[in-house]
């Protein structure tokens, strides 16, 4: 194993991953390159593998590839065997031992009606329960995604109308998913009942587009129309567009984490601005949590918005104390004892400059198994930092996500097994506090959380599940389940 790979693989357990984004458009010549595009603007939400499959008005064409974007779908050879002028995409990050290409998205399947391909963001929990029960009605499974789940319910739907076919098969499952569909004759887009992952509408020109985020819109110059609301499913044919409800109505749960972590700052979700959601993310921060220092330094990336309102808030500088390198590739050298021993500043660096002799308080978005944390704050106090304080832009995360997000097992999570104090001991910082459940919801615009109904999922925080977990009784954590290892 490489330095780069090693060092990575152990940062890559100490964050969070989403699942993935999903893309597609209808009724544009050039739509494999738009598709493209709009997966570029999506890479942030998975960076493993991706896929598309366009329709030509004869047959359908399909392209799946491991890896990046940019270093599979910008060949002009690709985009010229996508003929068509339909087409639906999709980007992942698998968690271990899901990686393959059988598991990339979308899934197609020819079917007795025609071929119809899925593309799906979220978790289905209660894939495993109704895969078993298919597979001894006869059916095989060809990957271990519990997208495919999808493709066979509806293959055997007794329903004669592809949306009726579609509706009777997502009335079957449960947990949190996003998904666009592509058949011969139209495109389908459909949430769950609860809304737990962003779907948005869009146009360009005329063409009907389906996103996971609004920056996918932008980077085309798209529209945008509107969310998708919790449990709706839209239909684009050649006619125009069409919207149905198929489940009973149910309080929206959308997954408050999206403002946290997942969704791009330039992208709104909700109706919200991410960006601004998390400034005000670090403006309530820095109200519940003041601490007497000389400036505010971000964990970059993700830490940066926080950081820019607790700043603000609090009446400190604000400076680019840590660099990120971000053009660490997943090799690197050879490991030898004394590379090893150099303590090699891969990703991060701190600027001396600004910190140096100063009492620092760094904002990060969050603390998963907190061994990226202990590093970041040794390298301060290397360059100098007289003392270190952390506030985290959320609340202690003691929870794993069963909605599509790779989340550590339970007991590797460091809020699980530690208070507050031990935590900041453990991590080494003068002093830690987190963000507290209401000033996170004060900061996507309510005054407090419902205990009652609570207005989110927030579930990572609180333990409360919005969903039957019907594959997880038992289950300490999503990795002693093999299919979600691959989940959507």
């Amino acid at each position: 194993m490489t330095i780069a790979t090693d060092m990575m693989a152990d940062e890559a357990d100490d964050h969070f991953h989403d699942e993935c984004g999903v893309f597609g458009i209808f009724g544009r010549q050039d739509a494999a390159a738009i598709v493209t595009l709009g997966l570029h603007a999506l890479q942030h939400r998975g960076q493993e593998a991706a896929g598309i499959v366009s329709f030509d008005g004869t047959q359908f064409h399909v392209e799946r590839h491991i890896g990046l974007i940019g270093d599979n779908f910008t060949k002009q050879a690709v985009i010229d065997s996508l003929k068509g002028s339909r087409a639906i995409g999709h980007t992942r990050y698998a968690t271990t031992g899901g990686s393959g290409l059988r598991n990339v998205q979308p899934l197609f399947a020819e079917l007795s009606e025609g071929g119809i391909a899925v593309a799906h963001n979220g978790n289905i929990t209660n894939a495993m329960t109704v895969q078993r029960r298919l597979q001894k009605e006869g059916a095989i499974f060809s990957s271990t995604s519990d997208t495919e789940t999808i493709l066979h319910l509806i293959a055997t739907s007794k329903e004669r109308d592809t949306n009726a076919r579609f509706i009777n098969a997502v009335s079957q499952i449960e947990g949190a998913f996003s998904l666009v569909a592509l058949s011969s004759k139209k495109m389908i887009g459909c949430r769950d009942p609860l809304g737990i992952r962003p779907l948005v509408l869009g146009d360009l020109d005329g063409a009907w587009i389906l996103a996971s985020e609004t920056c996918a819109l932008d980077i085309i110059g798209a529209r945008f129309v509107r969310d998708l609301k919790p449990g709706e499913m839209v239909v684009v044919t050649s006619k125009g567009i069409e919207s149905f409800f198929p489940f009973e109505p149910r309080p929206s749960r959308f997954c408050i984490f999206e403002y946290v972590y997942f969704a791009r700052p330039d992208s709104s979700v909700e109706g919200r601005n991410v960006y601004g959601v998390r400034k005000q993310i670090g403006v309530e921060l820095a109200r519940e949590s003041p601490v007497d220092a000389d400036l505010v330094v971000p964990v970059p990336d993700s830490g940066t918005p926080a950081a820019i309102g607790f700043a603000q808030e609090a009446g400190l500088p604000f400076e680019l104390g840590i660099i990120r390198n971000h053009y660490v590739g997943r090799t690197f050298i050879q490991p030898t004892d004394s590379i090893r021993h150099m303590g090699v500043k891969l990703k991060h660096n701190a600027n001396r400059q600004m910190i140096e002799g100063k009492r620092v308080v760094l904002v990060d978005d969050s603390i998963v198994r907190g061994t990226t944390s202990q590093k970041i704050v040794q390298m301060v106090r290397d360059a100098g930092a007289r003392e270190v304080h952390m506030r985290i832009a959320s609340p202690p995360t003691r929870a794993s996500c069963f909605y599509g997000v790779d989340t550590p097992e339970t007991a590797k999570l460091l809020a699980s097994r530690m208070s507050v104090e031990e935590m900041a001991e453990f991590i080494r910082v003068d002093s830690l506090t987190f963000l507290s459940i209401d000033g996170l919801y004060r900061a996507v615009g309510h005054a407090a959380r419902n205990m009652e109904q609570p207005q989110f999922c927030d579930a990572c925080f609180t333990k409360d599940y919005p969903t039957r977990l019907l594959d997880h009784e038992g289950a300490d954590n999503v990795r002693q389940l093999s299919l979600l290892a691959t989940r959507g």
